[in-house]
């Protein structure tokens, strides 16, 4: 007589064989776990991830946790609880006996994914290096640790191109650089009166300095590649455009009634940090206190700049369009937090990576 395999979570309740990514396995209809005979994890794995992913599952656990209750499908032996990866705690209950593997219904996209996700947290785990200090010395500019995007961030590198272009027809010469910002630049007192409206998006591809240009086109160059993978290069460049001129109305409701030119990025890269800091939380940035050089969280990072800002504003500064930066920042939140969940829900590795599961080290 064939032995019938039972749910080791519902116990009386018998597991039906199924078809799922070209392997038979044994299903629960009671809570919706699978059971994994020897390799077959493997061979699914192999199957989501269109090819041979290397090490054997079983090969990339984590810590050991705990023996279960939970007896195995197979051979009745009580199963042992372990991490799926070091850095990625869900937890997976696997047969050392016949080494079949049970996992509940809300534990396979992490385990379908857990090469990719390995590869990932190796990454985002790298310790900061000699290279990485030398760079932000010589620069000021952090390192970025974060996902690294699948599609080649035209969009970005071609805002990048343009911005660079521009500032060369202007910089070297002092009559371009006023015709430029006599015509091009956003003066509050103009446009609040209707006057170059146009100016609220012109502005926002003008720079006054090299290193001006220099600070803004990094920090695009870091947060934007991410974002535009996430959105696709329509999409994104339309957020783009749309963080620069909100950021821009805010600064000139912020002046209203000044006559100094506005101009620079910054107040759209300042969208692009907003959203950033919602969609990849778990992405690191290296920051530098004097000559110690530690990764910050995203959120961290952000909340360092942004408190640069305000005491800025606060204190009167001339000479940096703070409004722009603050505002262009809240834009940013706004639209992260209210697309989150859909971005999320649209990009599996992204939610993972940004899950309690994941464990991120900064030291």
């Amino acid at each position: 007589m064939t032995k019938r395999n039972n749910c080791p979570k519902c116990k009386n309740q018998e597991l039906l064989a199924t078809e799922y990514q070209g392997e038979t396995i044994d299903v629960c209809r009671g809570c919706g776990g699978l059971w994994f005979e020897k390799m077959e994890v493997n061979r699914m794995i192999e199957e989501v991830n269109d090819g041979p992913v290397g090490e054997c599952f079983s090969e990339r656990f984590g810590d050991w946790i705990a023996d279960t209750e939970l007896a195995c499908p197979e051979c009745d032996e009580h199963m042992t609880r372990h991490h799926l990866l070091e850095n990625f705690h869900v937890e997976i209950d696997v047969c050392r006996q016949c080494n079949g593997s049970w996992i509940d219904k809300e534990e396979l996209e992490a385990v379908e994914k857990s090469p990719v996700l390995k590869e990932t947290l190796d990454h985002l785990n790298q310790k900061i290096s000699w290279k990485t200090y030398l760079f932000q010395m010589l620069t000021a500019m952090p390192v970025e640790y974060n996902i690294k995007p699948q599609s080649k961030p035209w969009i970005n590198w071609s805002l990048i191109a343009i911005n660079i272009l521009i500032f060369l027809t202007y910089a070297a010469n002092d009559s371009s650089m006023h015709y430029v910002l006599d015509n091009f630049a956003m003066v509050a007192n103009e446009v609040s009166h209707g006057e170059k409206l146009y100016t609220l998006l012109t502005a926002t591809f003008l720079h006054g300095g090299l290193m001006h240009l220099a600070g803004n086109m990094y920090f695009l160059f870091v947060v934007g590649d991410n974002i535009e993978d996430i959105l696709g290069h329509k999409k994104y460049l339309m957020l783009y455009l749309l963080c620069g001129l909100g950021a821009s109305l805010i600064s000139m409701v912020a002046h209203i009634g000044s006559a100094i030119p506005a101009l620079g990025a910054s107040g759209a890269i300042a969208g692009l940090f907003g959203i950033y800091l919602v969609w990849f939380r778990n992405a690191s940035l290296t920051f530098m206190f004097f000559f110690y050089q530690r990764k910050l969280s995203a959120a961290w990072f952000f909340a360092i700049w942004l408190g640069f800002n305000l005491l800025g504003a606060l204190s009167g500064e001339m000479g940096v369009d703070y409004a722009a930066h603050i505002g262009g920042f809240v834009i940013g939140l706004g639209i992260g937090l209210a697309t989150k969940e859909k971005v999320w829900q649209a990009n599996p590795l992204v939610r993972l990576i940004n899950s309690e599961f994941a464990q991120i080290k900064r030291t």
